[in-house]
């Protein structure tokens, strides 16, 4: 009987959490087939499939220039250089995302509960939020892949 209702729990949450993508109304809707062709095999796997990039390895993890962050899929607006901290984890951290810009989901992959965050405007995977961030601020730690997003200088050179 524990088991039956174990895996009525796990069916009738996948059942939920597939029917979150569909009510996301996105304002970038591409079909696998158009991603492939715009973004690289890497862009690919964590933005489009969920993947990860491994910690210490990508481009922004130690980067903290004056700008603002956007979504390597969409170029959505997502956080903003001065919500960017240290976090020693290897990923880029920012302690708030810009208002509207992302969208949570209960991840409960690999064993783990975790809150996963994805951008708003086209559903692409940007990593997870934890509460371990900086209790001066938010308490929030958007541990978020370098892949997903894309850096844009606050003063471009000319």
């Amino acid at each position: 009987m524990k088991n039956f209702l174990l895996l009525a729990f796990v069916f009738t949450l996948q059942a939920c959490q597939s029917q979150t993508k569909e009510k996301m109304n996105l304002k970038v809707n591409k079909t696998e087939q158009e991603w492939k062709a715009q973004l690289s095999p890497v862009e690919f796997e964590i933005l489009r499939k969920k993947g990860t990039e491994r910690a210490y390895t990508g481009e922004y993890w130690d980067h903290f220039e004056k700008g603002k962050y956007v979504c390597a899929g969409c170029e959505a607006e997502l956080f903003v250089s001065d919500t960017k901290f240290d976090s020693h984890c290897g990923w880029p951290s920012f302690d708030k995302a810009i208002k509207g810009s992302v969208i949570y989901k209960d991840d409960l992959s690999f064993g783990m509960v975790r809150t996963e965050v994805m951008c708003a405007s086209c559903g692409g995977h940007l990593g997870h939020v934890f509460d371990d961030g900086p209790r001066e601020t938010t308490g929030k730690r958007y541990c978020t892949n370098s892949v997903s997003i894309k850096f844009i200088p606050a003063n471009p050179k000319k």
